[in-house]
């Protein structure tokens, strides 16, 4: 059984695909850029307050699914440039300040020139956890 997650106020995606799709209370977040409910770039050239925002969009899908960010698993990073590393990790660490999630992270072009960062989550929802 799997379950389209879309939180209240999402914007129309870019491609055909759902926010987060929930299968026996694992939850995939599609890649989440910074993007406004327009599609547009927000906060363009700030690597961290960009993915401050893809991390705020990434817990509403998670907290639409009935879960926490301390529910997410696994997450799939990439960035535009390995200069923002630093900039990325500093918030990211305050979204997981307890046990952290596996991660991998790449360096790539992204779907919009201004866009800095994506990611990607993996989170067990509930039982089965």
């Amino acid at each position: 059984m799997k379950q389209s997650i879309i939180p209240a106020g999402t914007g129309k995606p870019i491609a055909p695909f759902v926010p987060g799709v929930l299968a026996n209370n694992t939850l995939y977040v599609s890649g989440t850029l910074p993007f406004d409910d327009q599609n547009n770039v927000v906060h363009v050239g700030d690597a961290a307050a960009q993915t401050r925002h893809v991390l705020e969009t990434i817990s509403r899908v998670v907290a639409e699914a009935g879960g926490t960010m301390a529910d997410v698993t696994f997450n799939m990073i990439m960035l535009r440039n390995w200069s923002d590393y630093a900039a990325i990790n500093t918030v990211y660490a305050e979204f997981f300040p307890g046990e952290k999630p596996a991660r991998y992270c790449i360096q790539c072009g992204l779907v919009k020139e201004d866009a800095l960062v994506e990611i990607a989550s993996i989170a067990h929802i509930g039982d089965g956890a």
